[in-house]
């Protein structure tokens, strides 16, 4: 079955209906993950092809999701299937360790600034974990400090404040611990300081007021789900001067952000964090975590001839097959493929600017490098409750997907979007495009943002 074969991109196929079909009955909600979108049910997908998916119902996409921003070198990568290939013939996984793991941490520590040292796990989550439970046996403090609005995985205390609404987010200058499910534990709350993005004020104050029981302030340099906003300098450098002061560690999460740049998001930004967390495309597709930092602070790790301060370890943690095709994917991200991507991503953001302009259009755009996210507002948000979308605005932006969806594009709806190295300016012109004529016809559904 081809597209011409179906009543188009938008609607879901058939092929994809009786999949749904059959989920339902082994899945509570007909899917595994709660991150997956459906409208009204998800399309369920046959193979990956460079930039592109294809459907099971034969339907071809560009894909601007890319698993979360994990395939940057697109789907199917020749180097990453080949060492893949040749791995899977000499063993998936050991209890002993192989050189690959060698190989990769290598590679990542003399890219770095200030990773003198790292450790593989399984999952951006399980590296965001290990990192806070390696700042509390190190300063021997239990609380954190997070950024509102933004996502760190699935480890209670960097769920608190995650899907905070204007509802119960509390005031602006104490913004309030939100449990982020029912059932949360209370002493998680209590543990956890909740800061705003870009208020450099609020932030000094905050950890000045907590930071006797901090162990860590916990920031990605520019967090996704909280608009993919950039820091300011002054945010920067506040909270570096306060964690400086109280001796408070810095932990970096770059496990969506580090595609920002060859060095990651930290060098980019200016911040100098003492670990950070690591993920996604240092995979190369394959599940992959990381922790590193400062050696001082990964001693706490050490366990040569004595029980550690944090026991750490994981069946399937620095597995051969994760190793291999995260080295082959990173050989390949060289200062070329991030010119690359930058080139890609400063068209596609200009562009996108210059059609909200010609139609005066109540929308405007962030990102940097390969990473972007369209708004529904007239001015860029500063910080989480800023770019929190309302009512009008959340259906705005599902009508916008679905407008792609018939174009061939997926969107994702209300997160960063991506760019992969296998695409080209012919693209990035159709993603273009598709916005500017979103805007040329249907302005009864824009002039909605204005009442």
């Amino acid at each position: 079955m081809t597209a011409s074969d179906t009543e188009g991109h938008n609607s879901v196929g058939r092929l994809s209906r009786e999949a749904f079909d059959r989920a339902r009955r082994v899945f509570i909600d007909g899917t595994t993950r709660v991150t997956i979108e459906r409208d009204p049910i998800p399309r369920y997908m046959e193979r990956g092809e460079g930039a592109y998916l294809v459907d099971v119902d034969g339907r071809r996409f560009l894909d601007l999701n890319g698993n979360f921003t994990t395939l940057i070198h697109g789907h199917r990568f020749e180097p990453v299937v080949e060492a893949v290939t040749r791995q899977l013939q000499s063993g998936t996984c050991f209890a002993n360790p192989t050189l690959a793991e060698i190989d990769l941490a290598e590679l990542v520590c003399d890219r770095v600034p200030g990773v003198e040292t790292i450790r593989f796990v399984n999952t951006g989550s399980e590296a965001v974990m290990f990192a806070i439970k390696a700042a509390r046996a190190f300063t021997g403090r239990s609380a954190i400090a997070k950024i509102e609005g933004a996502y760190h995985g699935a480890y209670d205390w960097v769920e608190v404040s995650q899907a905070s609404t204007p509802d119960n987010w509390g005031p602006g200058h104490e913004p309030a611990a939100v449990p982020y499910y029912r059932g949360m534990p209370a002493s998680v709350l209590g543990e956890v300081v909740t800061l705003r993005f870009n208020d450099a004020e609020l932030a000094e104050a905050l950890i000045g007021t907590h930071a006797d029981r901090l162990a860590a302030i916990v920031l990605d340099p520019m967090p996704s789900r909280a608009g993919l906003i950039a820091p300011t300098p002054d945010f920067i450098a506040a909270i570096q001067s306060a964690a400086r002061r109280h001796g408070v560690l810095i932990i970096a999460d770059e496990v969506l952000s580090f595609r920002q740049g060859y060095e990651g998001a930290s060098a980019r930004h200016g911040l100098k964090p003492d670990l950070f967390t690591f993920g996604k495309i240092i995979g190369g597709g394959m599940p992959i975590g990381a922790i590193a930092g400062r050696r001082e602070v990964m001693s706490v790790f050490d366990a040569n001839g004595k029980k550690p301060a944090l026991p750490q370890g994981g069946t399937f943690s620095a597995n051969p097959l994760s190793m291999v095709a995260g080295f082959a994917s990173m050989l390949a991200l060289d200062h070329g493929a991030f010119k690359h991507l930058e080139m890609l991503g400063d068209r596609l953001r200009g562009q996108l600017l210059a059609a909200i302009a010609r139609h005066g259009a109540p929308f405007t755009v962030s990102g940097v490098a390969s990473l972007f996210r369209i708004h529904p507002k007239p001015a860029l948000p500063r910080d989480f409750r800023e770019a929190t979308m309302s009512a009008a605005e959340t259906a705005v932006m599902n009508e916008l997907s679905r407008a792609y969806a018939t174009a061939g594009v997926i969107l994702p709806s209300g997160a960063a979007a991506c760019l992969s190295t296998p695409m080209t300016t012919a693209d990035i012109d159709l993603v273009a495009s598709v916005f500017d004529e979103f805007l040329a016809t249907r302005a009864d559904l824009i002039e909605s943002l204005a009442a």
